[in-house]
């Protein structure tokens, strides 16, 4: 099963909220096959419960408990920012990673993802890379 595909990466996107933001995630999961429009909704109530910012200009927006009947399959879709968008206080995101997890394969993807946003310079590599390859290549070529 592939997480992570070339059509679920978007690069030089813009939003006004992070609310907008995590919709266009949310709609790159919708629009892949990997959940269905609900999710996005879900989504959208997690982040109001818990902030999914991460640090380092990066979010990882992910559905409810209740939401993961709404997952059709696991996946991951990564939207660039970056002018970044305002997420908690002053902090702003430049990479939003929608992620849907079937069960607790979210676990596995969260300790991927902390590997490679880990670096400081691989995070200034995503948010001005022009091609969804190079971001694509980034996380899984290292897999």
């Amino acid at each position: 099963m592939t997480i992570l595909t070339l059509d679920r990466i978007s690069v030089g996107a813009h939003a006004s909220s992070k609310e907008e933001a995590i919709r266009q995630a949310g709609d790159l999961l919708v629009k892949t096959g990997c959940v269905a429009p609900e999710y996005v909704e879900g989504m959208l109530a997690r982040e109001l419960t818990m902030s999914t910012y991460l640090g380092g200009g990066v979010a990882i927006p992910h559905g409810q408990y209740e939401s993961r009947e709404q997952i059709y399959q696991t996946g991951i879709s990564i939207v660039q920012f970056p002018q970044g968008v305002v997420w908690e206080d002053d902090s702003r995101a430049h990479l939003v990673i929608g992620i849907a997890a079937a069960s607790d394969e979210h676990i596995e993807i969260l300790a991927r993802l902390a590997e490679v946003v880990e670096e400081e310079e691989t995070i200034k590599k995503l948010t001005s890379t022009c091609t969804p390859q190079e971001i694509y290549e980034q996380f899984v070529v290292q897999s």
